[in-house]
C-alpha cells in the first residue's frame, strides 16, 4: 500500500500516538506522520477528529479513526497479513482489553498526577497507586504471557502496547524522584518484559529517548506554572 494512503497525525512525546505507530510497525505499513505542533491543533486534525481535537488520528484512503486503542484494533482487523495484534480467543482478547483499559483509565492518571501534585500527602497517595498498579500488572503478566516473551505471548499484543507506551515516562518518573518502580526484586517479570519491549524492532525506532522526555517534561511544567524550565 502506497504511504500516502495512510497518514497518522501525532507528536513524539505521546504515549498515545506511539500505540499505532508501534502496531504499524508491527504489521510493516507504510505510512507518513504528521507531527501536530505543541499549543495549536492543524486544520487537519480538525477536521479529522471535530469531536475530541486530539491526537492520534490515523487517516486511511482518507478516512479518519480516533482514539489509540481504537486505532490499534482499527490496524490489527484491516492489515490480516501480519502478525496478530489481538488474541484470537474470545476470552482472552477480553482480559486483553481490560487491562489496557486499566492502565488508561487507573493507572496512567496516577503516574501523570504526580507532576502536579500539591504537597507531599498527594504526592505520597499517587505514588501509592501507581506503585500497586504495578504489583497488578506484575501478576497480570505471569498469567497472560503464560511464560513467554510478552503479554501477548511470544509476540507482542494488546496489553503490551497499552502498556509499553508508557515506559518512557514511567522512566522519567524513576529519573525525576529517584524512586525505582520497575524493580528487579519486586516486579521481575516486568523488567525482563521492559527490556524485551523495548528491544522490539516495532517499538526500539519510536520509543523516545529518556533525557529527550525529560527535557520536555520540564518544558511542560514551566509551561504550566509560567516559569522558564530548569536546566
Amino acid at each position: 500500500m502506497a504511504k500516502n494512503d495512510v497518514k497518522l497525525l501525532g507528536a513524539w512525546p505521546s504515549p498515545f500516538v506511539m500505540r499505532p505507530r508501534i502496531a504499524l510497525n508491527i504489521k510493516s505499513v507504510n505510512y507518513e506522520f504528521l507531527q501536530e505542533t505543541l499549543g495549536s491543533k492543524s486544520q487537519l486534525l480538525l477536521q479529522s477528529n471535530p469531536v475530541h481535537k486530539k491526537i492520534p488520528v490515523l487517516i486511511h484512503a482518507d478516512k479518519p479513526i480516533s482514539e489509540s486503542l481504537i486505532i490499534v484494533e482499527y490496524i490489527d482487523e484491516v492489515w490480516t497479513s501480519g502478525p496478530s495484534i489481538l488474541a484470537s480467543d474470545p476470552y482472552d482478547r477480553a482480559t486483553e482489553r481490560f487491562w489496557a483499559a486499566y492502565v488508561d483509565e487507573k493507572w496512567f492518571p496516577a503516574l501523570k498526577g504526580l507532576r502536579s501534585a500539591q504537597g507531599d500527602e498527594e504526592r505520597k497517595a499517587l505514588m501509592g497507586q501507581v506503585i500497586e498498579g504495578i504489583a497488578q500488572l506484575e501478576e497480570a503478566f505471569g498469567k497472560c504471557s503464560k511464560g513467554k516473551a510478552f503479554f501477548g505471548g511470544d509476540q507482542i499484543g494488546l496489553i503490551d502496547i497499552a502498556f509499553g507506551c508508557y515506559l518512557g515516562w514511567l522512566k522519567v518518573t524513576e529519573k525525576l524522584s529517584g524512586l525505582k518502580l520497575l524493580d528487579e526484586g519486586k516486579t521481575p517479570g516486568l523488567v525482563k518484559w521492559a527490556e524485551r519491549f523495548c528491544a522490539d524492532g516495532a517499538v526500539k525506532g519510536v520509543m523516545p529517548e529518556t533525557e529527550k522526555l525529560v527535557e520536555f517534561s520540564k518544558f511542560l511544567q514551566a509551561k504550566m506554572s509560567g516559569a522558564p524550565p530548569k536546566k
